[in-house]
């Protein structure tokens, strides 16, 4: 049986996340979702995700390409292999041919892990999201503003924001 592995953040989850879960079970077996955990997101990406740990595992657990959604609180993707003892890890293509990218293949390929990269999704991402619900609350927050401007003009401010 193969063992596949697919880490991400999973904030405000999108069309990205479910293509990479997707793809991911076509390709294994078994695929276990690793759902990166608030203080590890806080201390990779900057920022706090918008939707706690809790209730991202509990979305993700629910998609039917998911085998076993856990919780990944370990920094080092090969302490995590060590955990859970995979055969393949799914990674958005953003990460290859970067230095971080070819480390992570070097240190898999050592212990016999296959690492498989799939299209970043670049029409819409967490980061994209994110900056659509800044906008959006930092503008609803001025009252002249929210009382000036008719409701799809807020629509259409959400859907621009890139």
């Amino acid at each position: 049986m193969r063992v596949g592995y697919a880490a991400g953040g999973f904030d405000l989850f999108h069309i990205g996340h479910l293509n990479i879960l997707k793809h991911a079970k076509s390709q294994c077996d078994y695929l276990i979702a690793g759902v990166v955990s608030d203080e590890l997101l806080l201390r990779t990406k900057g920022s706090s995700p918008v939707v706690p740990l809790a209730e991202r595992l509990d979305i993700v657990r629910h998609i039917s390409f998911v085998d076993e959604a856990v919780a990944e609180v370990l920094p080092d993707k090969l302490d995590t292999w060590r955990e859970l003892r995979f055969d393949v890890f799914f990674k958005g293509d953003d990460w290859k041919g970067t230095e971080r990218g070819m480390r992570l293949e070097r240190e898999f390929a050592a212990v016999g892990v296959e690492v498989v990269y799939f299209p970043y999704t670049v029409s819409t991402s967490s980061t994209l999201l994110r900056r659509a619900l800044d906008r959006l609350s930092s503008t609803t927050a001025d009252p002249a503003w929210r009382d000036n401007v008719p409701l799809d003009e807020v629509a259409g401010a959400a859907s621009s924001v890139g």
